[in-house]
């Protein structure tokens, strides 16, 4: 096994974000392509919520390193203030000192091979550049999704930050990951003096381990309405669901839904109170079921027994893909796609086929396409993703190809 060191904040026990399974999976999968996985993440007490059940996903045999981390936001906040420095480029920079210094010994002492680390958490990058600077390790830079982005960081001094965190990748490291091709196109273009072949696209995928075993939970009882069920969270800005909310008014209004018709459930959306707020003002409860989040298993399982799927994606965001549409393609339902059809959600959903792809901003178009898609619904009309398609999106498929990055930088 070539030990390869791999940097990430979001990992086990963190609770509420499925960000953590890109990490998880490739150090459950890289022994079976000859790389011995070290993880460098935090300890528990750097993340706002834990499920202690979420560790058992970890592989057996798996070294993990924890490290301190403090989040600027809680502990080092007086009043709801905090001072500046400690939040560049993230709430977690203070992660930085203690990690370089963890991994420095764990590069000389495990005689680790490469190094990898994962946005969206900045610093985790800061941490790679200066293990990479400080071993003369080669450097695999996960962005997953773009950094410095026009208008966010909205606070200029973070977006200065995250663009070198950019630039040193883009001069240091030895390759730079995107999980999306517009994000690599962007990228390429962004950095013209780093070869293109340099910058690569390793999507995020489904674990199928994961599904093993799992029974379809239908998402409904006997004589209850439809479930189009949205799993994970809506984002106030990127998956802003503002017009969805209209849209339902204007058809509940003119009697082209009626109570009992459908319901949309959002499970584990975070924002609970932005939904039952939208809810309320437009008069569309009956349509809508919020729900608390549940264990990661069984989240799957109700995707499994769920009438359809529905995914959100915001026109801000044309050149991410949300990892979750993975675990909904191999759930093998219907999806609504509210996502524009030129962005690469929506490209996505329709070249595998799914034919119901709505602007999320468009509540004239989701007016227009929900009633037909509860139509074909109601036909057994509504087409989903072959299964050897799909498969090319398993989290082992993925993970030998970045193995096969593993070879290529350590044999240069």
């Amino acid at each position: 096994m070539h030990p390869v060191l791999l940097i990430a904040y979001h990992f086990p026990p963190l609770s509420g974000s499925s960000g953590l399974q890109r990490t998880l999976r490739f150090a459950q999968y890289l022994p079976e392509f000859g790389w011995g996985p070290i993880v460098l993440t935090v300890r528990p007490d750097a993340y706002e919520q834990t499920d202690e059940r979420s560790l058992a996903q970890v592989p057996a045999g798996c070294e993990v390193v924890r490290t301190r981390c403090l989040d600027a936001g809680r502990h080092l906040s007086i009043m709801g203030r905090y001072p500046a420095f400690a939040a560049l480029p993230d709430r977690w920079a203070s992660w930085h000192l203690w990690a370089v210094r963890a991994g420095q010994r764990l590069a000389r002492e495990r005689g680790v091979r490469a190094i990898w680390s994962t946005y969206p958490i900045a610093t985790a990058h800061k941490i790679g550049a200066t293990l990479a600077r400080r071993t003369g390790l080669p450097w695999i830079a996960d962005f997953r999704d773009p950094m410095a982005q026009e208008g966010y960081p909205a606070d200029p001094r973070r977006w200065q930050a995250f663009k070198r965190i950019e630039e040193a990748a883009a001069a240091q490291a030895s390759r730079l990951v995107f999980v999306s091709p517009s994000a690599l196109e962007l990228y390429r273009d962004r950095y013209p003096g780093t070869p293109p072949e340099h910058m690569v696209l390793i999507e995020n995928g489904y674990d199928e381990s994961s599904f093993d075993g799992l029974p379809a939970v239908a998402a409904r009882g006997q004589h209850e309405p439809p479930v189009l069920l949205h799993s994970g969270i809506v984002y106030p800005s990127e998956r802003d669901p503002r017009a969805l909310f209209e849209a339902l008014a204007r058809l509940a209004k003119d009697h082209r839904i009626e109570p009992g018709d459908f319901v949309i459930r959002f499970r584990a959306s975070v924002h609970e109170a932005l939904l039952r707020t939208l809810a309320d003002q437009h008069g569309v409860s009956a349509y809508v079921d919020i729900q608390p989040a549940i264990a990661y298993r069984e989240a799957l399982s109700e995707m499994l027994g769920a009438d359809a799927l529905l995914v959100m994606q915001g026109a801000n965001c044309n050149e991410q893909i949300p990892a979750k549409l993975y675990e909904y393609l191999r759930a093998g339902r219907p999806i609504f796609g509210l996502a524009e059809p030129a962005g690469d959600t929506g490209r996505t959903l329709t070249d595998l086929g799914y034919p119901f792809v709505t602007p999320l901003e468009s509540a004239e178009a989701i007016e227009r396409g929900l009633p037909a898609f509860l139509q074909a619904l109601r036909a057994g009309a509504l087409p989903v993703a072959r299964r050897d398609v799909v498969d090319r999106y398993s989290r082992r498929a993925l993970t030998g190809r970045f193995a096969a990055l593993l070879d290529q930088v350590t044999a240069a």
